[in-house]
């Protein structure tokens, strides 16, 4: 039974992670409010895609309670496990395509997976449809994985991703790698694709572009917790050592102009 408020897609209390005798995550409370972007931001080793991984019931906690729309992400039940996957996408780094699979192959995994009784002319059809929603051309459903660009990997993925229809989609790094030109083009595709479908986007990203530029929210990762989660406005003030290193650098400096500049363009 959900436990939830209605407008919670994600609820994370308590969480604790281990790994041997380090303990990463420490009584870590976070919510994902439905509709919005989140990102998820924080220093090297302090769990990011470890609280990913463990909200997708890809790795277990130590302790804690995770609801994933509703459902508890720790139960062993199946119809709960099946519950989450069918309405969760996920782009891991580089896109994490299966190298001798065509794009259209890639894409077509998880409805194989979850509708195996779909005819392989509506799959062919749901999976051209997947791919031009993430921005690719028709042509790219026949190519391997190695004869695409970083970039366009990356919206194969996202492409995959989307091929349940999810409501709630999980992102680690989708714009490493990237230059500049091809992450803007990637965030806008992302914030089109989450306004036109009503996405819940889960972001962890060290894009300082990508945070000013997309996300409702920003949810901090220091000292074994969410130390806060808030509008980048708020998070800008937050009276922590990485915080102000964070967001008041010349990086932040010249994301925080892009942003102004691109409003005013507006």
């Amino acid at each position: 039974m959900a436990r939830t408020e209605p407008d919670i897609a994600i609820s994370v209390r308590g969480l604790v992670t281990r790994f041997g005798s380090q303990t990463v995550h420490d009584g870590l409370d976070l919510d994902v409010r439905r509709g919005e972007i989140i990102g998820v931001v924080g220093g090297s080793g302090t769990g990011k895609s470890v609280l990913m991984r463990c909200i997708l019931g890809l790795q277990r906690p130590a302790d804690g309670r995770i609801e994933v729309l509703g459902v508890d992400a720790r139960s062993d039940d199946p119809a709960n496990r099946l519950h989450i996957e069918r309405n969760t996408g996920v782009l891991f780094q580089d896109g994490a395509l299966f190298s001798s699979l065509t794009v259209g192959e890639n894409v077509q995994v998880p409805l194989k997976e979850h509708y195996p009784e779909l005819p392989e002319s509506w799959r062919y059809e749901l999976a051209l449809l997947k791919v031009k929603l993430a921005g690719l051309q028709a042509d790219a459903l026949n190519k391997l994985p190695s004869q695409l660009s970083g970039g366009m990997r990356k919206r194969a993925g996202l492409a995959r991703a989307l091929a349940l229809d999810p409501p709630l989609l999980f992102l680690d790094e989708p714009t490493a790698g990237l230059d500049p030109i091809g992450a803007a083009a990637f965030d806008r595709l992302l914030a089109t694709l989450q306004q036109a479908l009503g996405l819940t986007v889960f972001l962890i990203t060290h894009d300082l572009d990508t945070l000013y530029a997309i996300c409702d929210r920003v949810a901090v990762l220091a000292d074994r917790k969410v130390v806060i989660v808030a509008p980048l406005e708020e998070v800008e003030r937050f009276d922590h050592p990485w915080v102000q290193e964070y967001f008041h650098g010349p990086r932040a400096r010249a994301a925080r102009r892009a942003k102004a500049t691109a409003t005013e363009a507006d």
